[in-house]
């Protein structure tokens, strides 16, 4: 009998596999022949399960969104919001060689974003969604601040969050975890201490 094949799981192969590509050999490398000898599949099982190119780098773009929101998901409940806020930006952020992957890989499909429109859509989806993240960890250190503090400490986090990435991805050497680690634990501290001193 033939062997069963989870489509799920092949699906996810085929994302790791782009990933590969990507850090290896760049996103325009990513194309479907590339992409389907680097899985070990054949152009045509690659094509039953992504028909173009564009579909395969939108699918691919979604799994670290989805990667990101599961490791989210599954971390235990904490009622103190500074803890919070470290735990899930330890998430977001590339802490470890897994996340480092994704952080690449995602900064080579933000660059290709600017000209293709279906991963601009995906991108500013994630954009949108990691801003309300920041702004919902900004609420709960500062949740009796008025609406322009909330939007102003907002941006704030954001741009840190997103600059820690980008340097992260350019310069590993210099920007660490343990450097980004502690250039978040300074930001809370200062939001910390501006909610005490009102």
């Amino acid at each position: 009998m033939p062997k069963t094949v989870d489509p799920v799981e092949r699906r996810r192969e085929v994302a790791e596999a782009v990933w590969r590509v990507v850090r290896r050999d760049g996103l325009d490398r990513a194309s479907v022949r590339e992409v389907a000898r680097e899985a070990g599949l054949s152009m045509g099982s690659l094509r039953h399960y992504f028909a173009a190119q564009s579909e395969l780098l939108d699918f691919t773009l979604r799994t670290i969104i989805e990667r990101i929101d599961r490791r989210i998901a599954a971390l235990p409940e904490e009622a103190d919001p500074r803890l919070r806020a470290e735990r899930v930006l330890a998430e977001v952020l590339p802490m470890d060689a897994e996340r480092a992957a994704e952080n690449q890989v995602w900064l080579a499909f933000t660059a290709r974003a600017l000209v293709d429109p279906g991963l601009r859509a995906v991108r500013e989806q994630a954009h949108d969604r990691l801003r309300d993240g920041c702004r919902g960890l900004v609420r709960g250190l500062l949740p009796d601040e008025a609406d322009h503090d909330v939007e102003r400490e907002t941006d704030r986090l954001h741009a840190l969050v997103d600059g820690l990435a980008v340097h992260a991805a350019t310069r590993p050497d210099v920007c660490t975890p343990n450097r980004m680690r502690s250039a978040l634990a300074l930001h809370l501290d200062e939001l910390e201490h501006a909610t005490r001193g009102h």
